[in-house]
């Protein structure tokens, strides 16, 4: 910057700002907290060396990244970005259950206002087709999931082995 005004960074560490300061076009003066949370993570010396690294037209977006992983590792040190993101795909997840539930019940209740359109089936007199025309006439009580549908988020993230024992709940 070399200007009146040292950049945030230079400011922070209490030092003379160059006019080739590597820090002042991504860390502004009037902005202070920016540096300082990317510092306090990751250190000015580690920062100078990333920003070196990096061609010119790259180092912005780099910046953005180091000032966003620098405030999710203030909230969260353990996981910071990765606990967000993970947070996130979850949040997908449930959603997407949760938009399969909808639909699934949809079509049960579209099932239920319309016959299906199988032909009807003949009964022969001896009895033995008594199994289709049961099937035929009761099938939507079996695409019935409205009444289930609080347990179906649940329900459906366990995975049952061959055994019958939760693998996964």
């Amino acid at each position: 910057m070399g200007g009146n005004s040292p950049c945030a960074s230079c400011k922070l560490l209490r030092r003379r700002c160059a006019k080739g300061c590597i820090f002042a076009p991504y860390f502004p003066p009037d902005d202070p907290h920016r540096f300082a949370i990317v510092h306090k993570v990751f250190g000015a010396s580690n920062i100078s060396k990333m920003l070196q690294e990096l061609p010119v037209h790259q180092r912005a977006d780099a910046v953005s990244s180091l000032v966003y992983e620098a405030n999710a590792r203030v909230r969260d040190p353990v996981y910071g970005c990765v606990g967000a993101i993970s947070y996130l795909q979850n949040q997908v997840a449930q959603l997407q259950m949760q938009l399969a539930v909808a639909q699934a019940e949809i079509l049960c209740i579209q099932v239920q206002q319309e016959p299906l359109a199988m032909p009807s089936p003949v009964i022969p007199m001896d009895g033995s087709g008594d199994k289709s025309f049961l099937l035929h006439n009761n099938l939507p009580q079996y695409f019935n999931l409205a009444s289930n549908s609080s347990n179906v988020t649940h329900e459906s993230l366990k995975r049952e082995s061959f055994y019958g024992q939760d693998m996964v709940s």
